[in-house]
């Protein structure tokens, strides 16, 4: 089940993936599964799922009704799949290998109701370039850029469908310029800082395909730590099942 250089973390309620130093997840993976929220009937799509924590948390808490997980990359899939495996979710999650920017045929277009992504923060030619293939692709618009993620999800969707991500605060307008051009309105935004001193590290966005034009929500910033350096409230909250194992 596991190769080299692989090992399991517990998501909490029996759930577990499989991780590596190549494909795993953070802080920022967890905020985005929590503020998506699906529905229980819902048909859901993450775009570079990389190890799968998005569909596992959501299936842990019984959402959504399926989610099709796409990644470019070889190795991610093959250890989605095998965590699919691993907890029995073969009827709720399906693992596509594919360029994003090549799904037709693949998927049916028009039919989702929820399209997730954690893009690359850094757009092409800025920041420093990891070596390696996979935290390349992960952290730069190397294969794809936030327009393309955005015109892709916009195909995806159905009428009145959801399209969630997390950015860097520097990339706020370039998204929403892209939503809007792509006929997703802005519908919810959400910063996320460290601790009340701290400027936001990231945002938390969604938008409606179709939606009509205004009516953007801005939502109260959600902290990270409370006074003390611990975790926040809300935080202990959103891990939820997974807190036993990550407190």
């Amino acid at each position: 089940m596991l190769n080299a250089g692989e090992r399991l973390e517990p998501l909490g309620s029996g759930i577990r993936v499989i991780v590596s130093r190549e494909h795993g997840f953070g802080t920022d993976t967890v905020l985005l599964a929590n503020f998506s929220s699906p529905g229980r009937k819902d048909k859901a799509c993450e775009l570079g799922t990389g190890c799968g924590a998005i569909p596992l948390i959501w299936s842990r808490d019984g959402v959504p009704a399926h989610v099709t997980a796409v990644d470019i990359q070889e190795s991610a899939c093959s250890m989605l799949k095998r965590s699919v495996e691993l907890n029995c979710l073969e009827d709720r999650i399906s693992v596509l290998h594919s360029d994003l920017l090549d799904l037709r045929g693949k998927v049916e277009l028009s039919s989702y109701d929820l399209v997730v992504c954690n893009p690359p923060y850094k757009a092409a030619g800025t920041g420093i370039v990891n070596p390696e293939e996979a935290h390349k692709i992960a952290r730069h618009e190397f294969t794809c850029t936030m327009d393309d993620i955005i015109r892709v999800a916009a195909g995806l969707l159905n009428y009145s469908g959801r399209l969630c991500l997390c950015q860097r605060p520097e990339r706020l307008c370039d998204i929403i310029c892209s939503m809007r051009q792509h006929g997703i309105e802005p519908k919810r935004l959400r910063f996320v800082q460290q601790r009340t001193t701290k400027e936001p590290k990231l945002f938390l966005i969604e938008g409606r395909r179709g939606g009509r034009p205004n009516g953007l929500r801005t939502e109260p910033v959600l902290l990270i730590e409370n006074p003390a350096g611990d975790l926040s409230d809300e935080m202990i909250a959103i891990y939820g099942a997974y807190k036993e194992d990550y407190l």
